[in-house]
């Protein structure tokens, strides 16, 4: 394990003095049970402080990114960026799902690509962090891997309400979805679908649900017809 958590650290860019407080922040509570640990020693406790870390960075940081926007607008943007489907898409750039330490059980049902599973011990990284390095380090963590690209992330958390929209506002054509395959045991199945108007295919995605992946063709799709606007008015 200690190989892998270097390989972790190397990813995120920060070296733990305290390397137990890594290890608690990527063992799953089933883990824990399983191995008869004290309770205190999964990464509950962690994702709960790292959670309250990431509220007061992420409000910080769109207060003085949008100096004109009401408290609802920015509260509206927060929830987008620190929500589940988002922070386990954020986790996905790190491949935090190959650190953790997980039971059998939840291994066998596909706990490393979870998104409940992902985004908690997103959370529990960065209270990790923040004990080991302190707020500034903690900060640093959270605006280089979730406070980045937020516009994207934005869309991608609400891509299906906002494809909807754009096709409504430009067409009468249909907006539809449509499950191209699904593969794998039940537990740990990938999906695909596209999005389409009319007949026309406009985006693709992959997830492990249904619905996770209808949002990341829908994403695509907001993509395509942003770039075909630009090029049209260009």
């Amino acid at each position: 394990m200690n190989k892998k958590l270097n390989e972790l650290e190397g990813r995120i860019g920060y070296r733990f003095s305290d390397r137990q407080l890594l290890t608690r922040a990527m063992t799953h509570s089933s883990y824990a049970n399983e191995h008869r640990l004290n309770k205190l020693e999964c990464n509950e406790r962690l994702e709960f402080l790292g959670d309250s870390v990431l509220e007061v960075v992420s409000s910080d940081f769109l207060y003085h990114k949008y100096p004109d926007k009401p408290e609802g607008d920015l509260t509206k943007i927060r929830a987008s960026i620190v929500c589940e489907p988002t922070l386990a898409y954020c986790a996905e750039d790190i491949e935090l799902g190959n650190y953790l330490l997980l039971g059998k059980g939840e291994e066998a049902t596909g706990g490393r690509g979870r998104a409940s599973v992902v985004s908690d011990a997103m959370e529990a990284l960065i209270g990790a962090i923040y004990l080991d390095g302190g707020f500034a380090n903690a900060k640093e963590f959270i605006l280089r891997f979730i406070m980045n690209d937020i516009e994207h992330k934005q869309l991608f958390f609400d891509s299906k309400t906002i494809l909807q929209e754009i096709v409504q506002s430009q067409t009468e054509k249909p907006l539809a979805y449509e499950l191209l395959r699904e593969e794998g045991p039940d537990h740990n199945k990938i999906f695909e679908s596209r999005a389409l108007i009319g007949e026309e295919e406009i985006g693709r995605g992959t997830g492990r649900t249904k619905k996770a992946a209808e949002a990341v063709a829908a994403y695509h799709g907001i993509l395509k017809l942003k770039k075909m606007e630009k090029e049209r008015q260009a």
